[in-house]
């Protein structure tokens, strides 16, 4: 697996410090975390794991000097609420969301609480932030910036297979989409003369219904918004697409390790990594106003070549080439 990194500085971010060190005061600090996976699920599970070894490595250690209290919400928004509530009652020092609506769960609980976001689309638009360069509240995080990721997502998708595209998503749990990427999708989706869909789902079902009709479309393919909802529903679009013989195009790596033909987006794990160094910073004493909000450095291309064989379609060598990683 290849990484191409890109580096995007938000308004005058400021560098990483060179080493910070845990304080040893033998007090137990308690973080709250929310995620917006199932408990059961490895990538919630892999993506955990890569944020409390970035803290183990500056030096807060579970059981020593940090109590990290974990809550596993799924995208049901409701349970995140409650779950929000609970991390909220017991008072942590700094809490770390991993999506727009576990932050929007936490941030409705506390305006004093330091939260650190994982990974938001939109945090201006949410009202997380007030800037990206200065936050201004209790809110900072990770962003990155969809709409350019929609038109880059189709440009794939057209490489491999044109013809009518509709965008499923959740509007529940992804709000942004209809402000932030629509029109993006369907401007892009204009310029490569492909027929633009909005597909709105809050379900298994509804999933079934989009992705069946579409399949009876000559040329049909499908693009997943990025939305936790749709990760935590990914064995089902995956199969779905598959059984209506369907191109679709993904975002997080897991998709097309997990059968989906290609994702292209941030890297989640880099980002849960990076998010222990404001965590860290916050319990050094940082102010999440004074954090900027920053944008992703790893972006990954992966392509599955077994799946493309199934649909009947080539993928061209140069996407072989430039894919991070090409799953056979």
């Amino acid at each position: 697996m290849r990484r191409r990194e890109f580096i995007t500085l938000v308004g005058g971010a400021a560098a990483w410090p060179l080493a910070t060190h845990a304080q040893q005061t033998g007090q137990v600090r308690r973080i709250g975390v929310l995620m917006g996976w199932a408990s059961t699920d490895p990538e919630g599970q892999a993506l955990l794991a890569e944020f409390t070894r970035h803290l183990a490595k500056l030096g807060w250690a579970e059981g020593r000097n940090a109590r990290i209290e974990v809550r596993w919400g799924g995208s049901d928004v409701d349970l995140l609420h409650r779950f929000a509530k609970e991390l909220i009652g017991l008072q942590p020092e700094v809490l770390l969301a991993s999506s727009t609506p576990t932050t929007a769960a936490l941030a409705r609980e506390t305006q004093t609480i330091p939260i650190v976001f994982t990974f938001v689309a939109d945090p201006i638009g949410s009202r997380f932030v007030a800037s990206l360069s200065h936050p201004g509240g209790n809110i900072t995080g990770f962003s990155v910036i969809e709409a350019l990721m929609a038109s880059k997502s189709l440009e794939l998708l057209r490489e491999i297979a044109p013809g009518i595209v509709a965008m499923i998503f959740n509007p529940d749990t992804a709000p942004y989409v209809n402000s932030l990427l629509m029109p993006v999708f369907e401007t892009a989706a204009t310029s490569f003369n492909i027929a633009p869909i909005a597909a709105p789902v809050h379900s298994d079902a509804e999933i079934g219904t989009v992705v069946t009709s579409l399949g009876r479309e000559p040329g049909g393919a499908l693009f997943v918004a990025p939305d936790n909802f749709m990760t935590n529903h990914r064995a089902t679009i995956v199969s779905l697409a598959a059984r209506n013989h369907l191109p679709a195009v993904y975002r997080p790596p897991v998709f097309a390790r997990d059968g989906g033909l290609v994702s292209y987006g941030a890297d989640f794990q880099d980002n849960f990594g990076r998010s222990a160094r404001y965590v860290d910073n916050i319990l050094q004493g940082a102010k999440p106003s004074e954090l900027p909000v920053q944008m992703p450095v790893k972006y990954l291309l992966a392509i599955n070549i077994k799946t493309a064989k199934a649909l009947g379609l080539m993928v061209p060598q140069t996407l072989r080439v430039a894919a991070d990683e090409v799953i056979q």
